[in-house]
């Protein structure tokens, strides 16, 4: 331990002597202080507030991450490039500790950074809510400086995939030829099918069934929140459209509606709705009649959800910011192994093409659903597309596979609309972020450092 932690002291070393701390510590100052001035908001308080969480831990988490790359990289491979590392490695001290000394070293100075910027924000947040009028005040602890749970309706999936299997068996009956290409015939049955459970006509009405589980028993008295998102089918004159909710429990007294509503499509509404509207059984039922002239489309995955209070946003905030660290972690793990056994340069440029490469996994996704590179239409196909798709179709499975594992652990969305970021939650992130994803590349990067050749490093300067 003591090895280690002289290395670490090392890195710390070496990150003043670069300036880097300084430099990174200045410009999250600078953000964070700088964005409340740049931002446009949508005029609300809440709306200022949630952008400011957005934008703020966003730029934080963007240069935290290209700093740890940058100095992970640097500090391994221009200390061989300097020819400094061979005057470590003659020591009583392991390859391995010399680089897992360098990541302590790389991830306690990104936890003294997140620390740095996260309390900024913490303290800016609470200073201009203090400044509110008391029923903006209101608004925020429980829209936006709050930990909410989240509860989805019943899922109707076995629903739709038993109306898909119906109506392929009906087509295959009608049409043998559809035989030929059965995956695309239930492809587009299958989104047929969910078009109609997602679809509420003009002048027609739709129902969910929320499950709150466990959760309804702790909301007596407490107001819940519905967050709502839908698509339109034609644009409307006033940008808007109107529909009116029921919540509650049906043919009873514990049934709230809200009359006459415009809200636009395409983004995300929160409905506050009062209390004591669960019933017995900890369902609540959720009906929209559509009062506009056209029809209206609310997405399964997100358009309707019920949103509840969990604890306060201290907490939530801190665990937050621990997923965050989580990222950093990997990061370091990533500019490291690739520093192991290539120049700073390379390292460089590989360590950033990855990042570049797991945020463009929806386009990877996209090819992997469509079995080509080049489209799915048959309109491009041949030889050369044909063996392109051999090749890259089963390196984007293996590399979704990879990115997947860590990229659903994203916090900054929560914490910024008041969602709930669960111990369970940050658990996941360190067990397949750090130990599994990060662990995978430090033991990648201790075993090519170990077998690096430092006197073939020294004889090229």
């Amino acid at each position: 331990m003591q090895s280690l932690l002289a290395i670490a002291m090392l890195t710390w070393r070496a990150a003043f002597r670069f300036r880097l701390f300084v430099v990174v510590a200045a410009l999250l100052l600078g953000a964070v202080i700088g964005l409340p001035i740049l931002l446009k908001d949508d005029g609300t308080v809440r709306g200022f507030t949630q952008i400011l969480l957005t934008y703020t831990l966003g730029v934080i988490t963007a240069l935290l991450g290209l700093s740890t790359l940058w100095l992970a990289c640097g500090i391994l491979a221009r200390d061989i490039e300097d020819c400094q590392m061979q005057m470590v490695v003659v020591k009583p001290v392991s390859r391995w500790q010399i680089w897992l000394g360098k990541w302590l070293g790389i991830v306690s100075l990104n936890a003294a950074l997140l620390v740095l910027s996260g309390a900024c924000v913490f303290g800016l947040l609470q200073w201009r809510a203090s400044k509110l009028p008391a029923d903006q005040q209101r608004v925020l602890r429980n829209e936006v400086l709050v930990s909410r749970g989240s509860a989805r309706p019943v899922s109707r999936l076995l629903d739709i995939e038993a109306e898909t299997e119906r109506r392929l068996q009906e087509r295959l009956a009608a049409s043998p030829d559809a035989q030929a290409n059965l995956a695309e015939v239930r492809r587009q049955i299958f989104e047929t099918v969910k078009a109609d459970h997602q679809i509420v006509p003009a002048g027609a009405y739709r129902w969910w069934k929320v499950d709150l589980g466990s959760a309804a028993r702790t909301l007596n008295g407490r107001p819940l929140h519905l967050r709502v998102k839908f698509n339109a089918a034609q644009s409307s004159p006033s940008g808007t459209f109107q529909g009116a909710w029921q919540v509650g429990v049906l043919d009873t007294p514990q049934l709230w509606q809200s009359g006459p509503r415009s809200l636009a499509p395409d983004t995300f509404h929160e409905i506050e709705v009062p209390p004591d509207l669960i019933g017995p059984d900890g369902v609540m039922t959720i009906v929209f009649l559509n009062l506009s002239e056209t029809a209206l489309l609310f997405p399964i995955e997100d358009g309707v959800e019920v949103l509840y209070r969990q604890g306060g946003f201290v907490l939530n905030y801190l665990r937050a910011l621990l997923v965050l660290f989580c990222w950093m972690a990997v990061l370091a793990s990533l500019g490291l192994a690739a520093s192991s056994f290539l120049s700073f340069p390379v390292a460089s440029l590989v360590s950033v093409a990855l990042l570049v490469l797991t945020f463009s996994s929806s386009t990877m996704a996209l090819v992997v659903s469509e079995g080509s590179v080049l489209g799915s239409d048959g309109s491009t196909k041949g030889m050369g597309s044909s063996v392109i798709d051999a090749m890259a179709v089963p390196v984007f499975k293996a590399l979704l596979s990879v990115i997947e594992l860590a990229k659903d652990y994203s916090p900054i969305d929560a914490v910024s609309t008041g969602r709930s970021v669960s111990w369970g939650t940050v658990g996941r992130a360190f067990l397949n972020i750090v130990v599994v994803l990060g662990g995978s590349l430090a033991l990648g990067g201790m075993f090519l450092f170990s077998r690096r050749e430092m006197a073939t490093a020294q004889a090229n300067q």
